[in-house]
């Protein structure tokens, strides 16, 4: 046994308290927190989180639920009910909850007391991650920058492409209804007055509408100081929205005839959500900078990246005397989330999940289809990619009776998203299924379920929407007035 494995034995013995120690304050233990029951919890969340936010948990009934643990495409409650995933927290949960492979990674990591934080070294575990999210990426796309978040890897992106434009062509072209992150400088290319609120934002971004091939056009035309331009590849917060594949082949073709570099968002479509590892692959093209993050920390650790053009990278941070400008953070590449996101990248390929989301997703938006064509006046459109699935409802006036559609048609606007929220909180309370909402357009539905997702799991779905929709309309308002007053 070598000394440094001898360290390595010796029991970690705590340390003595002085008598003038500082004391200790009332904190809670990991067990204390774990056996906190609702009203407690409802107490700690309100006074110490987001008591606004508590206001929607209520009126969708979430407040009513304790998650006490989650595998594979459920959640357990504290009532041991299993409750269906198909939120799927927002496309971060590819491998559903507590995918074995990736437990048991970490384990391992742990057990072996491997080190964390690599600042002063290099990280074996960051650069084989790195070397991994290259190998994946098509084209060039093959330098790589670890981060915590998806904003983060957006940050850094944005941060990229505008030290690789230069000085003479600073701004940044961003879509409508675009959400990019809530960090400070994402924050000027997302495009939702909400998260917006009266923040001082950059001013070198523009707008376009988005897949308008020709506003894109005419912007590049008219301003050659335009050094990016930044997309999601299917537009989430939006309403799961895509462009069509020859707009995104004119666009590669545009950034390239004028000089400008295109940073795709894959934070939300990316890591194989869509049917392919990134969402632009479908269309054949590459862009210069792309972001991912959400799944790629495998449900268990926050992970995000940006990978980059190596002439991109080199132009903006190639040198010594510029390499420290954009560095990772003191957790960017933490070990543990290195394992886990390398893990987490074998698992996809090994386990076909590529694969099975684009064969769920043609699954789950036939059957959906076939839900519109029942429900013509309830269910506006389906669409989406893979398992990235959006589900619009009618503006509220027009699911009723003709007779009321002129007098509710006045308050459309103030009832917009009203019948998402009914039906996602009589999912959850009627038939133990999870669905999630979209940030812009409040009347769609947004289905991201974990890769993992078998026929069973979508029969289930769509069979109990089909029979909460087979109520009708009044009585789907009348359901959930009664469970506000349950």
């Amino acid at each position: 046994m070598t000394r440094a494995d001898e360290i390595l034995a010796e029991p970690i013995v705590a340390p003595v308290l002085r008598a003038n120690a500082l004391p200790k304050p009332q904190l809670l233990s990991v067990e204390e927190a774990k056996a906190l029951d609702i009203p407690r919890l409802t107490d700690l969340f309100k006074a110490h989180l987001n008591p606004g936010q508590f206001h929607f948990m209520k009126l969708l009934g979430f407040h009513k639920v304790k998650i006490e643990r989650a595998e594979g495409m459920h959640y357990i409650d504290q009532n041991g009910r299993k409750i269906l995933d198909f939120f799927g927290g927002f496309g971060s949960l590819a491998f559903g909850h507590n995918h074995p492979r990736i437990l048991a990674a970490r384990q391992r990591f742990q057990d072996e007391k491997r080190h964390e934080i690599g600042m002063a070294f290099m990280s074996q575990y960051a650069s084989a991650l790195a070397y991994n999210l290259a190998q994946c990426s098509p084209g060039e796309l093959d330098m790589v920058f670890l981060g915590s978040s998806g904003s983060e890897a957006m940050e850094s992106a944005i941060k990229l492409a505008e030290r690789a434009a230069g000085p003479r062509k600073p701004k940044i072209v961003y879509a409508e209804n675009s959400f990019h992150g809530k960090t400070k400088g994402v924050l000027s290319v997302t495009d939702g007055q909400l998260y917006r609120g009266e923040f001082k934002l950059v001013d070198n971004a523009l707008r376009v509408p988005f897949g308008d091939i020709d506003a894109v056009d005419r912007l590049f035309r008219a301003d050659p100081s335009i050094g990016a331009i930044v997309l999601e590849t299917v537009q989430g917060g939006g309403g799961i929205i895509q462009a069509p594949a020859e707009y995104w082949q004119k666009l590669r073709a545009l950034c390239d005839r004028h000089g400008v570099l295109w940073v795709a968002d894959e934070v939300q479509c990316g890591f194989g959500r869509t049917g392919r590892f990134y969402a632009f692959e479908h269309y054949g093209v590459v862009p210069d900078i792309t972001a991912l993050a959400k799944s790629l920390g495998g449900g268990k650790a926050a992970v995000g990246a940006m990978i980059a053009k190596r002439d991109v990278y080199m132009k903006a941070y190639g040198t010594p005397k510029t390499a420290m400008i954009h560095a990772m953070a003191t957790f960017g590449g933490i070990g543990e989330a290195s394992v886990t996101a390398i893990e987490a990248v074998n698992v996809l390929y090994d386990e076909h999940l590529i694969d099975n989301s684009a064969e769920m997703g043609t699954y789950l938006l036939d059957r959906l289809k076939v839900l519109q064509a029942k429900y013509p006046k309830i269910i506006k459109d389906v669409r989406g990619l893979g398992l990235m699935v959006g589900l619009e409802f009618h503006d509220f006036s027009q699911t009723l009776p003709m007779v009321l559609r002129p007098v509710v048609s006045v308050l459309d606007d103030k009832l917009k998203g009203s019948l998402s929220g009914f039906v996602g909180a009589l999912l959850l309370r009627d038939y133990d299924t999870l669905v999630a909402f979209t940030e812009y357009n409040r009347n769609v539905i947004r289905l991201e379920p974990p890769l993992i997702a078998e026929r069973v799991h979508v029969d289930h779905f769509v069979d109990s929407l089909d029979d909460l929709l087979g109520r009708g309309i009044v009585a789907i308002v009348k359901d959930f007035v009664k469970s506000q007053m349950g």
